[in-house]
């Protein structure tokens, strides 16, 4: 009862804060207009769900799900693709989205040593539904972050049934960023990292796709906000002289489009997102595991697991229609990990360590300084 008690206090502090997003702070970045919730749950069908842990003086992690639609991910499949931007980190489930271009549960994000874990959870509720008894493979897709700086990571507190409920917990609409579910624990920039999200939307002449992105933040480098020094202005970044840095981490960055597009079509659309990681002032560090997924949710590319046709014909979207689609994610990822930084608060953690979160009162006169945001 001590636990429970303990997690609630936290989260309703937490709800109780005055988070705000890049846009309500006129960073905009890129042309393109985001979709209603500026959130990957724009994507129709997709939904975003946590489970924060936070217990005493050494728990802080968690798991986000990602769903790419309301029914049984497994028995319908939906095309998909991973870009490694860096492999140092301990992936569930990709190779096998490499080698067959498709996932077949929701993206589970969590941190390094439960990773393992998570993919119990992911196979669990996999096998549990009625749909799948006869299943005797499943391959779960797990992702992660290390956030051993402010959690005892090697209590290893994340359990299968935190995934269960973190994907009972999935909805659309507005997705809960900062110090939640996987980026509780996290650190970006020399900062307090976490989830962010953000979205676009095609014009109808560049077909009118929305392209949606989740990011869990825990990298390093030198904070670069529309184009503004922050993390040289705030004398906050790696290699600053007298500054305590970690520049390793990693980085998590989910895409979900419902672009008619093929697996190839979809690593291409995940490598792209790497552009924006660079514009945020990342460079993939020695330790830093950076990954993408991306997938596509469109009616029409859904794998029927009892299909047995032998010819699949499918839409798929021209090589030359993609470029508006790269644009899109370039954008939504830098602005995903900007909301990522602006949501998270202050956090103290195991062995009483503490990360600071980006202070609003000291980015602004840096951001109005470059001119680089809209007043």
């Amino acid at each position: 009862m001590k636990r429970i008690c303990c997690i609630f206090i936290v989260l309703f502090t937490a709800h109780l804060s005055v988070a705000q997003r890049a846009r309500e702070l006129g960073i905009t970045p890129g042309i393109l207009t985001p979709g209603k919730y500026n959130a990957i749950t724009d994507v129709t069908g997709v939904t975003v769900g946590h489970k924060t842990l936070i217990n005493g003086d050494s728990v802080r992690t968690g798991v986000t799900v990602i769903l790419p639609h309301g029914g049984n991910v497994f028995q319908e499949k939906v095309p998909a693709a991973v870009f490694v931007g860096n492999g140092f980190g301990k992936a569930v489930g990709f190779t096998q989205i490499t080698e067959l271009g498709n996932i077949e549960t929701p993206i589970a994000l969590t941190n390094t040593l439960s990773a393992f874990t998570a993919a119990n959870g992911l196979v669990e509720y996999t096998l549990s539904n009625p749909e799948n008894r006869n299943v005797r493979s499943v391959n779960p897709v797990v992702g992660e972050t290390n956030d051993g700086y402010l959690n005892n990571i090697r209590g290893r507190y994340v359990q299968p049934e935190h995934v269960t409920e973190a994907i009972r917990a999935a909805q659309g609409g507005r997705v809960e960023e900062g110090n939640v579910g996987a980026g509780t624990g996290t650190r970006c920039l020399g900062f307090k990292g976490g989830i962010g999200t953000s979205s676009r939307v095609l014009p109808a002449s560049r077909g009118g796709y929305t392209v949606g992105v989740l990011v869990q933040t825990n990298f390093g480098g030198i904070l670069t906000i529309n184009g503004a020094p922050v993390g040289e202005e705030l004398n906050n970044y790696y290699m600053a002289r007298d500054v305590p840095y970690v520049v390793d981490g990693s980085c998590m960055i989910i895409i979900a489009t419902d672009a008619p597009l093929s697996a190839r079509n979809l690593q291409r659309l995940a490598r792209r997102s790497f552009l924006a990681f660079a514009k945020v002032g990342a460079f993939s560090s020695n330790g830093s595991g950076d990954y993408s997924i991306a997938f596509s949710t469109h009616e029409e590319l859904r794998i029927d697991y009892s299909s047995r046709q032998a010819v699949n014909a499918r839409p798929d979207l021209h090589n030359d229609r993609m470029s508006p689609l790269f644009l899109a994610v370039v954008e939504a990822t830098e602005e995903a990990i900007i909301n990522s930084l602006l949501a998270a608060e202050d956090m103290t953690g195991h062995d009483g360590k503490e990360v600071k979160s980006l202070s609003i009162d000291e980015l602004l006169p840096v951001l109005d300084k470059y001119n680089a945001r809209k007043r």
